[in-house]
């Protein structure tokens, strides 16, 4: 058997790829690099606008000529890395030699001493990944967030005002309405969103174990801890000024909790979402030209949501290993945080394909609210708690005599159905005031849902 030409070995690199596309401009290795090279020619440039070492400052020409760098880096950028990677065994020293080898080029050669100046490959590696990490979670994956739940808060309203039999422990229960219970989903969403817009995203620029000693070495008559901040929150990410060898990833590590918190809201929302389809609650509008079934061809299976819950777990168990492996680093430096941050994206990946996946399946549905109906209506016993709450009331307040109403609803709804003129009469027959027999005769399950309706308007 003859081998396939090289191959896509992660389904987001090939099935999937066109709806997480956008991460891979910042979570792919060539994203990781070019976000590299943007903070070596920073730095540089930073140190030259100071004057240190008797550099002098580069002109705005040359500035925008050595941004281009990164603002352009492509194809030709990736080639090169690869070609000096395979040399030197080490991607952070093959941007180094990338950025030298272009200053050579625009002629700016005399100022190629001040790439990666008093650096360790961390300080680059951690302002690099911030810089990318932010960029994804903030311009790609939070909106796509924001627009599912955008698109649950629209749904929540669509339904705010459409009864439905709940199912606490799978049992008949209270009612509520549609609108309510997917308003749920957006509210615990809405809040996480706060939370991870909030995230801090740091980096350190300290040197080989986070002390600034070669840049004191260098000249001790600059204030280099003042220098790198500024540095640091010039590129719009916050600075950790106490590290070892490496920035603590503490950040990351809470980043990708809150994601992964998300990440359970949405895959409750999944299962959820299938469960109310079984039941009929939900109809798939189907879609013209798509096959359900290889063999059944009535059916128009839930795989939007399936496929949700299955990415949702992927991401989940990914981001958990990244936090776990994250916030641990012997003494002052070792490399298990190098090839676990190369998952980043993998992580972010699946997660990304969850959202759009509920995003098309939350638009592939539509109420059926005559089985919502129909439904309550074979379930008039749900009202016994209304009823036993009200004798209650009226036993507090002298109106009745009941000595047990609880036990009393118990036994006449328990186990059972019970129809809406056998509830009528019962509750005619009770020693309660007339206002409250009044009250509890005109409820039936499709109006005993309280503020649910009302409660909708708080998304």
């Amino acid at each position: 058997m003859t081998s396939l030409p090289p191959q896509p070995l992660s389904p987001l690199d090939g099935r999937y790829f066109a709806a997480v596309s956008e991460l891979s401009d910042y979570l792919s290795e060539a994203g990781l690099n070019r976000a590299r090279v943007e903070v070596e020619v920073e730095w540089l440039i930073a140190l030259t606008d100071r004057s240190l070492f008797g550099a002098s400052p580069v002109s705005e020409a040359d500035k925008a000529r050595l941004r281009a760098l990164y603002t352009e880096f492509g194809q030709a950028e990736i080639d090169w890395l690869a070609k000096r990677e395979a040399i030197t065994r080490h991607d952070v020293k093959a941007v180094e030699y990338l950025v030298r080898d272009r200053l050579e080029q625009l002629g700016l050669g005399a100022v190629a001493e001040l790439t990666h100046f008093a650096c360790t490959s961390e300080d680059i590696n951690s302002t690099a990944y911030a810089l990318t990490v932010k960029r994804a979670v903030t311009r790609v994956w939070l909106p796509k967030l924001q627009a599912v739940t955008q698109m649950l808060s629209a749904l929540a309203a669509a339904h705010r005002d459409a009864p439905m039999l709940a199912h606490t422990h799978g049992q008949p229960a209270t009612p509520t309405t549609m609108g309510k219970e997917i308003g749920v989903f957006a509210w615990r969403l809405q809040r996480v969103a706060r939370q991870i817009e909030g995230s801090e995203y740091l980096a350190k620029f300290s040197g080989a174990t986070g002390t600034w000693g070669a840049h004191l070495a260098a000249e001790p008559d600059v204030d280099w801890l003042a220098l790198t901040r500024a540095f640091i929150e010039s590129l719009d990410v916050g600075f950790n000024p106490l590290t070892t060898q490496i920035e603590s990833h503490d950040w990351q590590v809470e980043l990708y909790d809150r994601v992964r918190h998300a990440g359970g809201i949405l895959h409750n929302l999944a299962t959820d979402m299938w469960t109310y389809i079984s039941m009929g609650y939900f109809a798939q509008i189907p879609v013209a030209g798509a096959t359900g079934s290889s063999t059944m061809p009535h059916k128009i299976n839930p795989i939007r949501f399936e496929n949700a819950e299955a990415n949702l777990e992927i991401s989940g168990g990914l981001l958990a290993t990244l936090a776990q492996t994250l916030v641990t680093s012997r003494l002052q430096r070792d490399l298990t945080d190098s090839t676990t941050q190369r998952n980043i994206g993998v992580a972010l990946g699946h997660s990304l394909l969850a959202l759009d996946n509920l995003q098309r399946g939350l638009g592939e549905v539509s109420l059926a609210q005559e089985v919502l109906d129909a439904d309550l209506d074979a379930n008039w016993e749900v009202l016994g708690e209304a009823i036993q709450t009200v004798v209650r009331a009226e036993i507090t307040a002298g109106r009745s005599q009941i000595t047990d109403p609880y036990a009393l609803l118990k036994e006449l709804t328990r186990g059972r159905r019970v129809g809406g003129p056998e509830l009528a009469a019962f509750v005619r027959g009770l020693d309660i005031g007339e206002a409250a027999k009044a009250r509890l005769l005109a409820l039936t399950p499709a109006t005993y849902v309280g503020l649910a309706s009302a409660l909708v308007g708080d998304l």
